[in-house]
């Protein structure tokens, strides 16, 4: 019989995550630890997840939403202008930290913190991820649609741009002409 448990996080408990994650992304502007590593680590986290079997469910779900983080920046099509890179790898830098607030090792638990951070730093990235989800999703449907179309199947940010540009003006023309036909 599954058993729910609920944390609830204080403001007091809050500001102490947002303090240790301003530590981690100090060390990163101080240069201390770079974007690569920060992303390597980050990847660890998220494979140790999925590949420990022993590791509570609550807690592999939540990291394994550090995947879509991972493949964000490191995605060569995406493109992430250097401020927004710089902005993404800040927030993941608590996972390059060897000393988070709960080793890593200890069984059970070892992940919590980790698992925590995860949420915030999703929360705080949503509109992110939405954009690059819906990156990624238009790239795979144009590029199954260029392919039977026998075109090259390579799809970059440029071309998802230029379709969101048309599917905007699109939009703005439909209100357009729907604002045309009333009577004022």
């Amino acid at each position: 019989m599954p058993l729910q448990i609920s944390i609830e996080l204080s403001d007091k408990d809050l500001e102490h995550f947002k303090s240790v994650a301003q530590t981690a992304q100090q060390a990163v502007t101080d240069g201390k630890v770079d974007g690569d590593t920060i992303v390597s680590e980050a990847r660890k986290v998220f494979e140790q997840s999925t590949s420990n079997t022993d590791l509570p469910e609550f807690i592999s779900t939540r990291l394994a939403k550090l995947e879509i983080l991972v493949d964000m920046v490191s995605d060569k099509e995406w493109q992430l202008p250097d401020d927004e890179l710089a902005r993404v790898r800040g927030a993941m830098a608590y996972f390059a930290n060897p000393n988070d607030m709960i080793h890593d090792h200890i069984p059970g638990i070892g992940f919590l913190d980790d698992a925590i951070m995860v949420e915030l730093i999703v929360e705080n990235l949503q509109d992110d991820i939405d954009a690059y989800q819906e990156f990624c999703q238009f790239r795979t449907l144009e590029a199954e649609k260029r392919a039977k179309q026998g075109l090259s199947t390579d799809i970059g940010k440029e071309d998802w741009l230029a379709d969101q540009r048309a599917v905007l003006h699109h939009r703005m023309r439909q209100r357009r002409n729907k604002r045309r036909g009333r009577v004022w």
